[in-house]
């Protein structure tokens, strides 16, 4: 699968289904058979994970998993609370479970926004406020997660 991109207004039924962008299917392709795991984001949005990619990241979480670690028993927790497997429907919807809904406080308007791997599915409004940053601030972060690539990378020579 490629690297998904994108950034796409939709908007809910009153039965809470979202239609899946067209751009955003081409992109997952066949390889997930339209199956995908929803779940609560780290901030007020949901994470869609096409479920091939689920599966990878399920297999890295068990693998640096200690049962014995306390802080890794409480990031299992938070991770995975409301995880959701949803399927697109025959007409390219997909069912957002109402306490998911509830906890990105999405009523009708959203924004999917692809990003490497999965989609973020943000409130409008949330998702514009989260983008409102301030240019340096941005900058700043973008050193900071770059460079601590650099620096964890072992064929990087200083």
């Amino acid at each position: 699968m490629t690297n998904l991109i994108g950034e796409y207004e939709c908007r809910l039924d009153p039965k809470g289904r979202v239609q899946m962008p067209v751009a955003l299917r081409d992109q997952v392709g066949s390889t997930s058979q339209n199956r995908y795991v929803l779940l609560r984001g780290f901030e007020e949005c949901l994470v869609l994970y096409p479920l091939t990619v689920w599966n990878e990241l399920v297999a890295e979480i068990k693998n640096n998993y200690d049962p014995f670690d306390e802080d890794h028993r409480q990031f299992l927790r938070y991770f995975f609370r409301g995880a959701t497997e949803v399927k697109l429907d025959g007409t390219s919807r997909l069912l957002i479970p109402k306490n998911l809904l509830d906890y990105a406080g999405i009523e009708k308007d959203l924004v999917m926004f692809a990003v490497l791997d999965h989609i973020e599915i943000w409130r409008s409004e949330a998702y514009g406020k989260t983008l409102s940053k301030k240019p340096n601030e941005v900058s700043k972060l973008a050193k900071e997660v770059m460079g601590r690539k650099k620096q964890q990378s072992p064929d990087h020579v200083s």
